[in-house]
């Protein structure tokens, strides 16, 4: 029985429509918020609630992200490893609304008064911080670059999703009024996703190689997932 489902799931993850399918699925959050801030929804600030949902989408997506190689072990379902890259992107794409958002419609850019802040501000020198990563990891998650860094450095660098994800929880902390659920929900489950990844449960005996940085990534195309 378990088998079967492993197979319809893999059928499903590995149709022509699913990367197509979450990737629009994957933009819902921004257009729900668009028509938030077109109907005069997101409250009396609507920009900074906009920056606090693209930047809570941005950590939801990375800790997917991550969460895929974990779930792909203890479910058999192999087909889920396509969407690391995609979903990592998206962590990627919604951090830089983020921080557009911010600047542009918050601050207005004026760079002397974001220049200030990022100093004076702790929770925003650590989100930078781990902007900053994931424009890195972004910006390296070509089959290209994997073949300009070498498989060997392109890793070492890729393990920084790692840093990233403890980083933007910890933005979250920071940013929030005294010790709240949710912003420790996140970290939490960020630190079991590192756990995992310190000490694995490999299921079916399957080796390391198998494993590979979670978020913004590919693989060579020699041994890449089949599209």
């Amino acid at each position: 029985m378990a088998t079967d489902i492993r197979k319809t799931a893999n059928a499903a993850l590995t149709a022509r429509w699913a990367k197509p399918l979450v990737f629009v699925l994957a933009l819902v959050p921004l257009a729900w918020t668009f028509w938030l801030a077109y109907s005069g929804e997101l409250g009396a600030e609507p920009v900074l609630e906009s920056v606090k949902a693209s930047g809570l989408w941005a950590l939801r997506f990375l800790l997917i992200a991550l969460a895929l190689t974990p779930l792909r072990m203890m479910t058999g379902v192999a087909a889920l490893a396509r969407f690391r890259r995609m979903l990592g992107l998206f962590a990627f794409f919604y951090a830089l609304v983020h921080l557009s958002t911010y600047v542009g419609l918050d601050q207005f850019f004026d760079w002397a008064a974001i220049w200030k802040d990022i100093v004076k501000r702790p929770y925003i020198t650590v989100g930078m911080g781990a902007f900053v990563i994931l424009a890195l990891l972004a910006a390296t998650s070509t089959d290209g670059m994997v073949k300009r860094l070498g498989g060997k450095r392109w890793r070492a660098l890729h393990k920084g999703v790692f840093v990233a994800g403890v980083a933007g929880c910890l933005h979250f902390i920071m940013l929030v009024k005294g010790w709240q659920t949710s912003p420790l929900i996140y970290a939490a489950l960020c630190i079991g996703l590192l756990a995992f990844r310190r000490w694995p449960m490999r299921l079916g005996g399957k080796s390391r190689r198998a494993d590979r940085p979670d978020a913004v990534r590919t693989r060579p195309a020699a041994s890449r997932e089949s599209a």
